[in-house]
Protein backbone atom coordinates (compact mmCIF):
# COMPACT_ATOMS: atom_id res chain seq x y z
CA UNK A 1 0.00 0.00 0.00
CA UNK A 2 0.86 3.57 -0.40
CA UNK A 3 0.66 6.80 1.80
CA UNK A 4 -2.04 7.56 -0.20
CA UNK A 5 -5.22 8.81 1.48
CA UNK A 6 -9.15 9.12 0.15
CA UNK A 7 -10.88 12.14 1.19
CA UNK A 8 -14.00 11.10 0.87
CA UNK A 9 -16.27 14.23 0.05
CA UNK A 10 -20.17 14.06 0.54
CA UNK A 11 -21.63 17.40 2.05
CA UNK A 12 -18.56 19.15 3.16
CA UNK A 13 -17.74 20.67 -0.97
CA UNK A 14 -15.09 23.19 0.25
CA UNK A 15 -11.45 23.26 0.84
CA UNK A 16 -11.02 25.85 3.75
CA UNK A 17 -12.28 24.43 7.32
CA UNK A 18 -12.35 20.65 6.19
CA UNK A 19 -11.08 18.81 8.72
CA UNK A 20 -10.47 15.62 6.50
CA UNK A 21 -8.49 17.26 4.13
CA UNK A 22 -6.31 18.71 6.19
CA UNK A 23 -5.55 15.49 8.13
CA UNK A 24 -4.90 12.77 4.53
CA UNK A 25 -2.87 16.57 3.29
CA UNK A 26 -0.53 16.21 6.81
CA UNK A 27 -0.39 12.51 6.18
CA UNK A 28 0.93 12.44 2.59
CA UNK A 29 -0.95 12.42 -1.43
CA UNK A 30 -4.28 12.73 -1.26
CA UNK A 31 -7.21 11.68 -3.94
CA UNK A 32 -10.56 13.75 -3.39
CA UNK A 33 -13.79 11.58 -3.71
CA UNK A 34 -17.04 12.26 -4.36
CA UNK A 35 -19.38 9.05 -4.31
CA UNK A 36 -23.16 9.42 -5.84
CA UNK A 37 -25.09 7.27 -3.55
CA UNK A 38 -28.40 8.93 -3.10
CA UNK A 39 -30.28 5.10 -2.34
CA UNK A 40 -28.04 5.24 0.92
CA UNK A 41 -30.06 8.23 2.41
CA UNK A 42 -33.18 7.12 1.36
CA UNK A 43 -35.99 7.85 2.24
CA UNK A 44 -34.49 11.30 2.32
CA UNK A 45 -32.35 11.14 -0.42
CA UNK A 46 -31.16 14.63 -2.39
CA UNK A 47 -34.53 15.25 -4.60
CA UNK A 48 -35.23 18.45 -6.98
CA UNK A 49 -33.95 21.25 -6.31
CA UNK A 50 -30.83 20.26 -3.88
CA UNK A 51 -30.01 17.93 -7.31
CA UNK A 52 -29.68 21.20 -8.94
CA UNK A 53 -27.41 22.68 -6.33
CA UNK A 54 -25.37 19.94 -6.35
CA UNK A 55 -24.73 19.98 -9.63
CA UNK A 56 -23.28 23.31 -9.42
CA UNK A 57 -21.27 22.85 -6.58
CA UNK A 58 -19.66 19.92 -7.67
CA UNK A 59 -18.65 21.82 -10.63
CA UNK A 60 -16.96 24.65 -8.34
CA UNK A 61 -15.18 22.28 -6.08
CA UNK A 62 -13.73 20.38 -9.10
CA UNK A 63 -12.62 23.52 -10.76
CA UNK A 64 -10.98 24.49 -6.99
CA UNK A 65 -9.33 21.55 -6.91
CA UNK A 66 -7.93 21.86 -10.47
CA UNK A 67 -6.00 25.10 -9.36
CA UNK A 68 -4.13 22.83 -6.97
CA UNK A 69 -3.34 20.33 -9.98
CA UNK A 70 -5.83 17.75 -7.81
CA UNK A 71 -8.55 15.57 -9.34
CA UNK A 72 -12.13 14.97 -8.26
CA UNK A 73 -12.87 11.17 -8.86
CA UNK A 74 -16.39 11.06 -9.29
CA UNK A 75 -18.12 7.34 -8.48
CA UNK A 76 -21.38 5.76 -8.44
CA UNK A 77 -22.64 3.97 -5.39
CA UNK A 78 -22.69 1.55 -3.09
CA UNK A 79 -20.13 4.07 -1.10
CA UNK A 80 -18.18 0.67 0.39
CA UNK A 81 -17.82 -1.02 -2.70
CA UNK A 82 -16.44 2.11 -4.98
CA UNK A 83 -14.43 3.10 -2.15
CA UNK A 84 -13.01 -0.78 -2.12
CA UNK A 85 -12.69 -0.44 -5.74
CA UNK A 86 -10.44 2.64 -5.70
CA UNK A 87 -7.94 1.57 -2.73
CA UNK A 88 -6.98 -1.47 -5.39
CA UNK A 89 -6.56 0.97 -8.44
CA UNK A 90 -3.89 3.54 -6.23
CA UNK A 91 -3.15 1.40 -3.56
CA UNK A 92 -4.53 4.05 -0.63
CA UNK A 93 -3.94 3.08 2.72
CA UNK A 94 -6.07 5.37 4.20
CA UNK A 95 -9.68 6.68 4.23
CA UNK A 96 -10.55 9.82 5.87
CA UNK A 97 -14.35 11.67 5.58
CA UNK A 98 -16.22 14.62 7.67
CA UNK A 99 -19.55 13.20 9.50
CA UNK A 100 -23.33 14.08 8.66
CA UNK A 101 -25.42 12.91 11.28
CA UNK A 102 -29.01 11.35 9.68
CA UNK A 103 -29.82 8.46 10.97
CA UNK A 104 -29.68 6.23 7.89
CA UNK A 105 -26.28 8.10 7.20
CA UNK A 106 -24.56 7.24 10.81
CA UNK A 107 -25.29 3.38 10.27
CA UNK A 108 -23.93 3.37 6.68
CA UNK A 109 -20.87 4.89 7.76
CA UNK A 110 -20.60 2.83 10.80
CA UNK A 111 -20.84 -0.42 8.93
CA UNK A 112 -18.29 1.29 6.11
CA UNK A 113 -15.66 1.97 9.04
CA UNK A 114 -15.51 -1.19 10.36
CA UNK A 115 -15.35 -2.77 7.07
CA UNK A 116 -12.57 -0.75 6.13
CA UNK A 117 -10.30 -1.23 8.92
CA UNK A 118 -11.14 -5.23 8.66
CA UNK A 119 -9.43 -4.28 5.82
CA UNK A 120 -6.65 -2.55 7.59
CA UNK A 121 -7.04 0.86 6.28
CA UNK A 122 -6.57 3.47 8.82
CA UNK A 123 -9.60 5.39 8.69
CA UNK A 124 -10.78 8.63 10.40
CA UNK A 125 -13.98 11.28 10.47
CA UNK A 126 -14.05 14.06 11.83
CA UNK A 127 -16.60 17.01 12.57
CA UNK A 128 -16.61 19.69 9.90
CA UNK A 129 -20.72 20.21 10.23
CA UNK A 130 -21.15 21.78 13.62
CA UNK A 131 -19.95 23.88 16.36
CA UNK A 132 -20.37 20.79 18.68
CA UNK A 133 -21.28 16.93 17.80
CA UNK A 134 -24.63 16.39 19.05
CA UNK A 135 -23.31 13.97 22.01
CA UNK A 136 -21.25 16.74 23.12
CA UNK A 137 -24.13 18.86 24.82
CA UNK A 138 -26.42 17.36 27.04
CA UNK A 139 -28.21 17.99 30.21
CA UNK A 140 -26.84 18.29 33.92
CA UNK A 141 -28.55 14.35 34.06
CA UNK A 142 -26.91 13.16 30.61
CA UNK A 143 -29.81 13.79 28.94
CA UNK A 144 -30.42 15.66 25.35
CA UNK A 145 -31.80 18.97 25.89
CA UNK A 146 -35.75 19.10 24.79
CA UNK A 147 -35.64 23.05 24.98
CA UNK A 148 -33.57 25.28 22.88
CA UNK A 149 -32.27 28.03 25.43
CA UNK A 150 -30.82 26.28 27.87
CA UNK A 151 -29.17 24.22 25.30
CA UNK A 152 -27.80 26.89 23.19
CA UNK A 153 -26.37 28.52 26.63
CA UNK A 154 -24.35 25.01 26.88
CA UNK A 155 -23.69 24.86 23.64
CA UNK A 156 -22.20 28.60 23.67
CA UNK A 157 -20.21 28.14 27.16
CA UNK A 158 -18.06 25.49 25.37
CA UNK A 159 -15.06 26.39 23.47
CA UNK A 160 -15.10 26.96 20.18
CA UNK A 161 -12.50 25.48 18.12
CA UNK A 162 -11.29 27.39 14.94
CA UNK A 163 -11.93 26.98 11.59
CA UNK A 164 -8.12 25.34 10.10
CA UNK A 165 -6.87 26.83 6.97
CA UNK A 166 -7.05 25.33 2.96
CA UNK A 167 -3.62 23.24 3.62
CA UNK A 168 -0.16 24.40 2.49
CA UNK A 169 0.31 21.87 0.21
CA UNK A 170 -2.09 19.92 -1.09
CA UNK A 171 -0.18 16.86 -3.45
CA UNK A 172 -2.50 14.30 -5.69
CA UNK A 173 -1.44 11.14 -6.62
CA UNK A 174 1.01 10.64 -9.10
CA UNK A 175 -1.70 8.94 -11.64
CA UNK A 176 -5.89 9.41 -10.67
CA UNK A 177 -7.73 7.02 -11.47
CA UNK A 178 -10.69 6.83 -13.57
CA UNK A 179 -13.38 9.47 -12.72
CA UNK A 180 -17.39 9.63 -14.14
CA UNK A 181 -18.31 13.32 -15.80
CA UNK A 182 -20.67 15.51 -13.35
CA UNK A 183 -22.93 15.77 -16.22
CA UNK A 184 -23.02 11.10 -15.86
CA UNK A 185 -24.87 11.39 -12.18
CA UNK A 186 -28.05 13.02 -14.16
CA UNK A 187 -28.57 15.64 -11.55
CA UNK A 188 -29.73 18.32 -14.09
CA UNK A 189 -33.49 18.03 -15.23
CA UNK A 190 -34.35 17.41 -18.69
CA UNK A 191 -37.26 19.80 -17.97
CA UNK A 192 -35.49 23.23 -17.85
CA UNK A 193 -37.70 24.21 -14.25
CA UNK A 194 -34.67 25.32 -12.59
CA UNK A 195 -33.75 28.19 -14.65
CA UNK A 196 -35.10 30.77 -11.52
CA UNK A 197 -33.23 28.27 -9.15
CA UNK A 198 -29.86 29.13 -10.85
CA UNK A 199 -30.58 32.79 -11.73
CA UNK A 200 -31.10 33.31 -7.81
CA UNK A 201 -27.99 31.83 -6.09
CA UNK A 202 -24.04 31.05 -6.56
CA UNK A 203 -23.48 27.92 -5.21
CA UNK A 204 -20.42 26.87 -4.18
CA UNK A 205 -17.13 27.65 -1.79
CA UNK A 206 -16.93 31.28 -3.50
CA UNK A 207 -20.44 32.06 -3.43
CA UNK A 208 -20.93 31.20 0.27
CA UNK A 209 -17.93 33.56 1.49
CA UNK A 210 -19.58 36.49 -0.91
CA UNK A 211 -22.54 35.85 0.99
CA UNK A 212 -21.23 35.56 4.52
CA UNK A 213 -19.56 38.94 4.27
CA UNK A 214 -22.26 40.89 2.16
CA UNK A 215 -24.47 40.17 4.74
CA UNK A 216 -22.12 41.53 7.24
CA UNK A 217 -21.20 44.51 5.68
CA UNK A 218 -25.22 45.09 5.06
CA UNK A 219 -27.73 43.67 7.50
CA UNK A 220 -26.57 41.94 10.23
CA UNK A 221 -26.67 44.68 12.48
CA UNK A 222 -30.50 45.04 11.68
CA UNK A 223 -30.92 41.75 11.53
CA UNK A 224 -33.06 41.56 14.89
CA UNK A 225 -35.71 43.76 13.21
CA UNK A 226 -35.13 43.15 9.43
CA UNK A 227 -35.20 39.21 9.46
CA UNK A 228 -39.16 38.83 9.88
CA UNK A 229 -39.54 41.43 6.51
CA UNK A 230 -39.92 39.00 3.45
CA UNK A 231 -39.62 42.16 1.16
CA UNK A 232 -36.42 43.03 2.87
CA UNK A 233 -33.04 41.53 1.81
CA UNK A 234 -32.52 41.25 5.54
CA UNK A 235 -30.91 37.85 6.25
CA UNK A 236 -27.77 35.97 5.41
CA UNK A 237 -28.93 33.31 2.81
CA UNK A 238 -26.29 31.01 4.04
CA UNK A 239 -28.98 28.01 4.67
CA UNK A 240 -28.30 26.03 1.52
CA UNK A 241 -24.31 26.40 1.98
CA UNK A 242 -24.07 24.96 5.03
CA UNK A 243 -26.20 22.45 4.29
CA UNK A 244 -23.85 21.44 1.43
CA UNK A 245 -20.92 21.97 3.58
CA UNK A 246 -19.80 25.12 0.93
CA UNK A 247 -18.74 27.05 4.57
CA UNK A 248 -18.53 26.08 7.78
CA UNK A 249 -20.76 27.39 11.21
CA UNK A 250 -17.19 27.53 12.76
CA UNK A 251 -15.92 30.02 9.53
CA UNK A 252 -19.52 31.85 10.48
CA UNK A 253 -18.70 31.79 13.88
CA UNK A 254 -15.49 33.74 13.40
CA UNK A 255 -16.26 35.69 10.92
CA UNK A 256 -19.35 37.31 12.93
CA UNK A 257 -16.73 37.81 15.71
CA UNK A 258 -13.97 38.91 14.12
CA UNK A 259 -16.37 41.22 12.21
CA UNK A 260 -17.77 42.48 15.97
CA UNK A 261 -14.44 43.11 17.24
CA UNK A 262 -14.76 42.66 20.94
CA UNK A 263 -18.10 45.14 20.61
CA UNK A 264 -21.59 43.48 21.39
CA UNK A 265 -24.61 44.13 18.99
CA UNK A 266 -28.00 42.49 19.09
CA UNK A 267 -27.87 42.24 15.57
CA UNK A 268 -25.00 39.44 15.41
CA UNK A 269 -26.08 38.08 18.69
CA UNK A 270 -29.37 37.37 17.12
CA UNK A 271 -28.27 35.96 13.95
CA UNK A 272 -25.37 33.51 15.99
CA UNK A 273 -28.57 32.51 17.92
CA UNK A 274 -30.00 31.17 14.48
CA UNK A 275 -27.19 28.61 14.15
CA UNK A 276 -27.60 28.04 17.40
CA UNK A 277 -31.88 26.79 15.96
CA UNK A 278 -29.31 24.79 13.64
CA UNK A 279 -27.29 22.94 16.32
CA UNK A 280 -30.32 22.50 17.92
CA UNK A 281 -31.58 20.74 15.04
CA UNK A 282 -29.08 18.33 14.96
CA UNK A 283 -28.66 17.38 18.52
CA UNK A 284 -32.97 16.29 18.17
CA UNK A 285 -32.08 14.71 15.03
CA UNK A 286 -29.51 12.61 16.78
CA UNK A 287 -31.24 11.37 19.86
CA UNK A 288 -35.06 11.46 18.68
CA UNK A 289 -33.57 9.83 15.03
CA UNK A 290 -37.58 8.73 13.97
CA UNK A 291 -38.45 12.54 14.06
CA UNK A 292 -38.71 13.11 10.86
CA UNK A 293 -41.71 10.97 10.51
CA UNK A 294 -43.30 10.97 14.12
CA UNK A 295 -44.20 13.44 16.74
CA UNK A 296 -42.00 13.99 19.18
CA UNK A 297 -44.63 14.36 21.22
CA UNK A 298 -46.48 11.68 21.26
CA UNK A 299 -50.06 12.65 21.34
CA UNK A 300 -50.04 14.28 17.83
CA UNK A 301 -50.26 10.61 16.59
CA UNK A 302 -53.71 10.84 17.23
CA UNK A 303 -54.14 14.06 16.08
CA UNK A 304 -57.51 14.00 13.74
CA UNK A 305 -55.92 15.20 10.99
CA UNK A 306 -57.84 16.49 7.09
CA UNK A 307 -57.50 13.93 3.97
CA UNK A 308 -57.81 16.91 1.15
CA UNK A 309 -55.40 16.08 -1.45
CA UNK A 310 -57.26 19.10 -3.19
CA UNK A 311 -56.18 21.30 -0.43
CA UNK A 312 -52.54 20.13 -0.09
CA UNK A 313 -52.25 20.59 -4.18
CA UNK A 314 -53.63 23.93 -3.67
CA UNK A 315 -51.43 25.25 -1.44
CA UNK A 316 -48.30 23.61 -2.99
CA UNK A 317 -48.89 25.60 -6.38
CA UNK A 318 -49.37 28.80 -4.03
CA UNK A 319 -53.86 28.74 -4.85
CA UNK A 320 -54.66 29.25 -1.51
CA UNK A 321 -56.61 32.41 -2.14
CA UNK A 322 -54.61 33.96 1.09
CA UNK A 323 -51.74 36.30 -0.72
CA UNK A 324 -49.06 35.29 2.08
CA UNK A 325 -49.24 32.07 1.64
CA UNK A 326 -49.40 32.12 -2.04
CA UNK A 327 -46.14 34.29 -2.23
CA UNK A 328 -44.08 32.22 -0.34
CA UNK A 329 -45.25 28.59 -2.38
CA UNK A 330 -44.51 30.76 -5.48
CA UNK A 331 -41.07 31.70 -3.91
CA UNK A 332 -40.14 28.79 -3.15
CA UNK A 333 -41.30 27.00 -6.53
CA UNK A 334 -39.11 29.46 -8.35
CA UNK A 335 -36.18 29.95 -6.18
CA UNK A 336 -35.71 26.96 -4.21
CA UNK A 337 -35.81 29.13 -1.35
CA UNK A 338 -38.46 30.43 1.07
CA UNK A 339 -37.79 33.65 3.49
CA UNK A 340 -38.13 31.79 7.55
CA UNK A 341 -41.17 34.40 8.62
CA UNK A 342 -43.04 33.30 5.58
CA UNK A 343 -42.30 29.41 6.42
CA UNK A 344 -43.78 29.49 9.71
CA UNK A 345 -47.24 31.14 7.84
CA UNK A 346 -47.69 28.50 5.84
CA UNK A 347 -46.67 25.99 7.96
CA UNK A 348 -49.12 27.03 10.25
CA UNK A 349 -51.52 27.61 7.46
CA UNK A 350 -51.43 24.14 6.41
CA UNK A 351 -51.20 22.07 9.49
CA UNK A 352 -53.63 24.21 11.36
CA UNK A 353 -55.96 26.01 8.91
CA UNK A 354 -56.13 23.09 6.45
CA UNK A 355 -55.40 20.67 8.78
CA UNK A 356 -52.85 18.70 6.55
CA UNK A 357 -50.28 16.29 8.59
CA UNK A 358 -46.90 18.26 8.63
CA UNK A 359 -45.37 15.71 7.46
CA UNK A 360 -46.66 16.19 3.98
CA UNK A 361 -45.18 19.75 4.51
CA UNK A 362 -42.17 17.98 5.16
CA UNK A 363 -42.22 16.03 2.31
CA UNK A 364 -42.61 19.57 -0.01
CA UNK A 365 -39.88 21.19 1.46
CA UNK A 366 -37.54 18.24 1.10
CA UNK A 367 -38.87 17.96 -2.89
CA UNK A 368 -38.35 22.14 -3.57
CA UNK A 369 -35.91 24.03 -1.27
CA UNK A 370 -31.91 23.60 -1.84
CA UNK A 371 -31.62 24.24 1.82
CA UNK A 372 -33.57 21.14 2.59
CA UNK A 373 -31.89 19.88 5.97
CA UNK A 374 -33.29 16.85 7.09
CA UNK A 375 -32.77 18.02 10.89
CA UNK A 376 -33.92 21.65 10.20
CA UNK A 377 -37.01 20.57 8.06
CA UNK A 378 -38.14 18.22 10.86
CA UNK A 379 -37.59 21.29 13.51
CA UNK A 380 -39.32 23.61 11.85
CA UNK A 381 -42.36 21.45 10.97
CA UNK A 382 -42.82 20.04 14.19
CA UNK A 383 -42.53 23.02 15.64
CA UNK A 384 -44.97 24.62 13.55
CA UNK A 385 -47.58 21.63 13.93
CA UNK A 386 -47.38 21.91 17.88
CA UNK A 387 -45.41 18.48 18.41
CA UNK A 388 -41.66 19.03 18.63
CA UNK A 389 -39.55 20.01 20.92
CA UNK A 390 -39.60 23.78 22.55
CA UNK A 391 -42.18 23.69 19.98
CA UNK A 392 -45.02 26.52 19.45
CA UNK A 393 -47.82 25.57 21.59
CA UNK A 394 -50.73 24.29 18.93
CA UNK A 395 -53.03 27.53 19.69
CA UNK A 396 -50.43 29.58 18.43
CA UNK A 397 -51.86 29.84 15.11
CA UNK A 398 -50.72 32.59 12.97
CA UNK A 399 -53.11 35.02 10.74
CA UNK A 400 -51.66 34.61 7.30
CA UNK A 401 -53.49 38.04 7.43
CA UNK A 402 -52.35 40.09 10.13
CA UNK A 403 -48.71 38.54 9.41
CA UNK A 404 -48.76 40.08 6.17
CA UNK A 405 -49.97 43.49 7.38
CA UNK A 406 -47.40 43.20 9.84
CA UNK A 407 -44.22 42.18 7.95
CA UNK A 408 -45.36 43.60 4.65
CA UNK A 409 -47.31 46.63 5.32
CA UNK A 410 -47.35 47.89 1.74
CA UNK A 411 -47.65 44.39 -0.10
CA UNK A 412 -44.57 44.43 -1.80
CA UNK A 413 -43.25 41.08 -1.15
CA UNK A 414 -47.12 39.78 -1.91
CA UNK A 415 -46.88 42.35 -5.15
CA UNK A 416 -43.67 40.35 -6.32
CA UNK A 417 -44.84 36.97 -5.91
CA UNK A 418 -48.60 37.09 -6.22
CA UNK A 419 -48.94 39.70 -9.43
CA UNK A 420 -52.19 39.21 -9.94
CA UNK A 421 -53.03 41.30 -6.90
CA UNK A 422 -50.51 44.14 -7.80
CA UNK A 423 -52.83 46.80 -8.32
CA UNK A 424 -54.61 46.30 -5.31
CA UNK A 425 -53.91 48.90 -2.62
CA UNK A 426 -51.99 48.24 0.28
CA UNK A 427 -54.66 47.94 2.78
CA UNK A 428 -56.60 45.20 0.77
CA UNK A 429 -53.39 43.71 -0.58
CA UNK A 430 -53.41 40.59 2.18
CA UNK A 431 -57.37 39.98 2.24
CA UNK A 432 -58.65 40.57 -1.12
CA UNK A 433 -62.10 39.17 -0.26
CA UNK A 434 -62.92 41.92 1.95
CA UNK A 435 -61.85 44.23 -0.23
CA UNK A 436 -65.07 46.38 -1.36
CA UNK A 437 -65.91 45.03 -4.95
CA UNK A 438 -65.10 48.99 -6.38
CA UNK A 439 -61.21 48.45 -5.14
CA UNK A 440 -61.19 45.05 -6.92
CA UNK A 441 -62.65 45.98 -10.34
CA UNK A 442 -60.11 49.01 -10.15
CA UNK A 443 -57.19 46.69 -9.50
CA UNK A 444 -58.75 43.95 -11.90
CA UNK A 445 -59.26 40.95 -9.54
CA UNK A 446 -62.15 38.83 -9.60
CA UNK A 447 -61.96 36.54 -7.05
CA UNK A 448 -62.73 32.87 -8.44
CA UNK A 449 -61.40 34.27 -11.91
CA UNK A 450 -57.93 35.43 -11.49
CA UNK A 451 -56.96 34.83 -8.24
CA UNK A 452 -58.74 32.05 -5.78
CA UNK A 453 -61.30 32.69 -3.54
CA UNK A 454 -59.95 31.65 -0.21
CA UNK A 455 -59.94 27.83 0.68
CA UNK A 456 -60.94 28.30 3.90
CA UNK A 457 -62.23 30.82 6.36
CA UNK A 458 -59.49 32.30 8.54
CA UNK A 459 -61.44 31.88 11.30
CA UNK A 460 -63.60 28.80 11.13
CA UNK A 461 -60.63 26.77 10.69
CA UNK A 462 -58.97 27.94 13.57
CA UNK A 463 -62.02 26.71 15.46
CA UNK A 464 -61.67 24.19 13.85
CA UNK A 465 -58.50 23.36 14.61
CA UNK A 466 -58.41 24.33 18.29
CA UNK A 467 -61.45 21.47 18.22
CA UNK A 468 -59.25 18.97 17.03
CA UNK A 469 -56.47 19.70 19.83
CA UNK A 470 -58.74 19.30 22.28
CA UNK A 471 -59.56 15.60 21.46
CA UNK A 472 -55.83 14.77 21.72
CA UNK A 473 -54.62 17.16 24.21
CA UNK A 474 -56.14 15.48 27.72
CA UNK A 475 -53.58 12.05 26.15
CA UNK A 476 -50.43 11.24 28.18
Amino acid sequence: MSDLTLVWLRRDLRLADNPALAEAAARGPVLPVYIHAPDEEAPWAPRGAQRVWLDESLRVLQASLAEFGMPLVIRQGPSLEALQTLIGETGASAVTWNRLYEPAVIERDRQIKQALRDDRLVVSSHNAALLAEPWEVATKAGDPYRVYTPFWRALSAQRMHLPVAVPDKLVGPTEAPDSLAIEQLGLRPTIGWDAGIRAAWTPGEAGAQIALQDFLDRCVDSYKQDRDWPARPGTSRLSPHLHFGEIGPRQVWQGVHEWLDGSARVGAETFLSEIGWREFAHHLLFHFPDTPSKPLDRRFEAFPWADDDQALKAWQQGQTGIPMVDAGMRELWETGWMHNRVRMVVASFLTKNLRQPWQAGAEWFWDTLVDADLASNTLGWQWTAGCGADAAPFFRIFNPSRQGERFDPEGDYVRQWVPELARLPAKHIHAPWAAPAAVCRDAGVTLGTDYPAPLVDLKESRREALAAFDAIKAQR
